[in-house]
């Protein structure tokens, strides 16, 4: 029994680290187990001896004393009982991890395609159709400067047919192109013809402030600038168009407008109130003089300077703007017709005021300035009978202007307007002097957004181009079916 108990205490003095004594029965029990297995595996011969579970000696003593087992369970085992080996426990069955949901498997993703400048260019334009021999009383009553339609010989006309390219090719670069398929060269209509294709550059992505480089409107009074898809009367008048033909250049021109106020500009043309676009708040440039898809003359260019501002007045949206230009124009002349080589000063300053339609609505400019003029025109007859046209090409004043009246209603805007001009026509080859008065009263419906009719009736008294030189009288209605895409 002795060697027993000393087998016990040995085992449990070299297992004290692994066994807890603790004061249930339960865990009493579980240190007893775990003793019989130790004695099984380190003295099998002291298996066959009873165990009696005996308090460990003072010097063995563990910081906590194991309590004695319930009175239940303190019947000594029998040797017997002893000598029966404890079954192993068999170990629960680990259970089968549960398959996995079938997942479709996710495509990989589409590799970015490269970006390219065409992926942010959007495509619009229109087309405009006339027909203004309805009710004409006078087939010398022309407008070589404006549409060429009106007059002898002339029948349905495809006025413009523009095609416009445009679009951020970055952040602080912008594109804009835009072709017309329906220009006239002499006496050839439908000719193709470039009539923008500039490039604004910006500091910024506000695009505030602008460079504006290549063939462009040149910012000078308000109806140059309108597009003549906006525009209520079918042509511009004499006065303001006289001054920049085409009313583009070749050069480079400088905008600038805060943000807020490019916004207004903007709503003033989405909006269906005729506006004349974003053309900064002050616009500022240096061009060629010679106007559109004409190659420079002489080494001098031209300067323009013009100051805008649109404002609420009350609720209705107000425009003021001044404007103005210099430089030297190198006239086209005859044979008989003498013209300084080096140009003739050509100056000009705007007055514009516009009331845009909210419903009424009011346009007014007027220029003063000098100017390309024929003057001593006469017809020289030599000994052979043969006639030529004379004169001298000199720097004259000239002055006009006009006034458009127009009420909005939806769809329906009716409008007049009044205009003169006294002065030469320096496009127009020996630059001669015009004197225009014109009163056209018409009406634009818009059927559908795409589809525009006009119809007007106007009365004039103006030059005609042709040597030599005589005023033309008369009337006629106009039509004009737009298309918008």
């Amino acid at each position: 029994m002795g060697r027993v108990n000393v087998t016990y205490q040995t085992w449990r003095v070299r297992y004290r680290g692994a066994v807890k004594i603790k004061s249930s029965a339960g865990r009493y029990r579980t240190v007893q187990q775990f003793a019989l297995l130790g004695l099984f595996v380190f003295s099998p011969e002291a298996a066959a001896q009873p165990v009696t579970p005996t308090a460990p000696p003072a010097a063995q003593a563990t910081p906590v004393a194991p309590t004695a087992p319930p009175a239940a369970e303190a019947t000594p085992v029998t040797p017997a009982a002893q000598a029966t080996p404890v079954a192993p426990t068999t170990p629960a069955p680990v259970a089968e991890p549960t398959p996995a949901l079938s997942v479709p498997p996710v495509a990989p993703p589409e590799p970015e395609k490269p970006s390219h400048f065409f992926d942010h260019i959007s495509v619009r334009g229109y087309t405009q159709f006339r027909y203004n021999q309805l009710a004409a009383t006078n087939d010398r009553l022309v407008n070589l400067q404006g549409d060429r339609s009106v007059g002898q010989d002339a029948g349905i006309l495809i006025r413009r047919a523009r095609l416009v390219l445009s679009g951020d090719l970055h952040p602080q670069v912008s594109m804009y192109l835009q072709p017309d398929f329906a220009a006239s060269a002499g006496d050839t209509i439908h000719v193709a013809q470039m009539r923008d294709w500039y490039f604004d550059l910006s500091p910024d992505a506000a695009k505030e402030l602008r460079l504006r480089v290549g063939q462009s409107k040149v910012p000078f009074g308000f109806e140059n600038l309108q597009s003549s898809q906006n525009r209520l009367p079918m042509d511009r008048s004499d006065a303001l168009n006289s001054a920049v033909a085409g009313e583009r250049d070749l050069g480079a021109f400088i905008y600038y407008a805060p943000a807020d106020i490019r916004k207004r500009f903007k709503q003033l043309t989405d909006t269906g109130l005729k506006g004349s676009g974003d053309y900064g708040v002050i616009g500022v440039g240096v061009y060629e003089g010679q106007t559109i898809n004409q190659p420079d003359q002489n080494t001098n260019k031209h300067v323009v300077l013009r100051l805008t501002y649109p404002f609420l007045f009350g609720e209705q949206f107000v425009e003021a703007g001044v404007s103005g230009y210099t430089g030297k124009f190198v006239v086209r002349t005859d044979e008989g017709v003498t013209a300084p080589e080096d140009g003739v000063r050509d100056a000009r300053a705007c007055l514009s005021l516009t009331l845009y339609p909210q419903p009424f609505g009011l346009q007014a400019e007027y220029q003063l300035g000098t100017g390309p003029e024929l003057t001593n025109a006469a017809t020289v007859t030599d000994a052979e009978g043969e006639e030529t046209f004379t004169g001298t090409v000199e720097r004259k004043s000239l002055h006009g202007g006009y006034v458009l009246a127009s009420f909005k209603l939806d769809s329906l805007i009716p409008y007049v307007r009044v205009m003169n001009y006294e002065g030469g026509k320096k496009h127009e080859r020996n630059a001669p002097r015009y004197s225009v008065r014109e009163l056209e009263a018409g009406v634009e419906w818009q059927i559908i957004k795409p589809v525009e009719l006009t119809a007007a009736w106007a009365v004039a008294r103006r030059t005609d181009g042709r040597v030599p030189y005589d005023r033309e009288s008369g009337s006629l209605v106009r039509l004009q079916l737009q298309i918008n895409y």
